[in-house]
C-alpha cells in the first residue's frame, strides 16, 4: 500500500517527467487477462532487496514504478526488452509496483499487455514509504519512474530517477554483464 505523502509525492514528481492518469488506457491494459505468473506479490523493502542479494545474477535491474504514471508505463517495453537481450548474460529484472496492493490485478494486466516474461520478479511496495525510499537510495526523492542497478553483489552501481533508456542501460552493465574470460579467451590475449 501507498501512503498519501509518497503518492503525492510521487503525483507531483511525475507530472514534472509528463503527465499523469488515474489508471492505463482501457485499451492496452484491458484486453489482456491477468495471467498467474504475472501476479505481483505485496512485499515490504526487505524481501525486495533479498530479491536483489539472491545468487545468480550478474547485475540486478530494480525499476519502481505505477500504473497511474504515464513515463512508467513508456519506459516499460524498452525495460522488458533489455531484459530478454541480457537475461541469458545475467541480468535479473526486479519490478516493484508504487500502486495500491487493491491495485494488483490492474498491475497485472499492465505487466501482461507490455509482455513481461514470466520469469520477472515483480512485487507491490508495502510498508513504509520513507524507509523504502531511503532503503533503495537515501538521495532519491521517491519521484516516479525510478530504476536502480546492483552487481551481482548487490552493490548499488547507478540510479535514475526518471525514464530510463535501452542505450542508458547498455552502458551502464556494459562491464557488468560482459562474458566472462575463459582459459581459451586469456590465451589468445597472451599471443603477440
Amino acid at each position: 500500500m501507498l501512503g498519501a505523502m509518497l503518492k503525492g509525492r510521487l503525483a507531483l514528481a511525475t507530472l514534472a517527467l509528463g503527465t499523469v492518469s488515474p489508471s492505463p488506457s482501457a485499451g492496452a491494459a484491458g484486453a489482456v487477462a491477468q495471467t498467474p505468473a504475472l501476479a505481483p506479490a505485496p512485499a515490504e523493502l526487505p524481501a525486495i532487496l533479498a530479491a536483489v542479494r539472491a545468487p545468480g545474477a550478474r547485475a540486478v535491474l530494480v525499476n519502481v514504478w505505477a500504473t497511474w504514471c504515464d513515463p512508467c508505463r513508456e519506459e516499460m517495453p524498452a525495460l522488458i526488452r533489455f531484459y530478454r537481450d541480457h537475461r541469458a548474460n545475467g541480468l535479473r529484472l526486479v519490478l516493484v509496483s508504487a500502486d495500491d496492493e487493491d491495485d494488483g490485478a490492474q498491475v497485472a494486466r499492465v505487466l501482461a499487455a507490455a509482455g513481461l516474461p514470466a520469469d520477472t520478479l515483480s512485487f507491490i511496495k508495502r510498508g513504509d514509504d520513507m524507509k523504502f525510499i531511503n532503503g533503495l537510495d537515501r538521495n532519491w526523492s521517491g519521484s516516479l519512474p525510478a530504476s536502480f542497478l546492483f552487481d551481482g553483489r548487490a552493490r548499488k552501481r547507478h540510479t535514475w530517477a526518471g525514464p530510463v533508456t535501452y542505450r542508458d542501460l547498455e552502458r551502464s552493465t556494459a562491464g557488468l554483464l560482459a562474458a566472462p574470460a575463459t582459459p581459451e579467451t586469456k590465451r589468445a590475449r597472451r599471443k603477440p
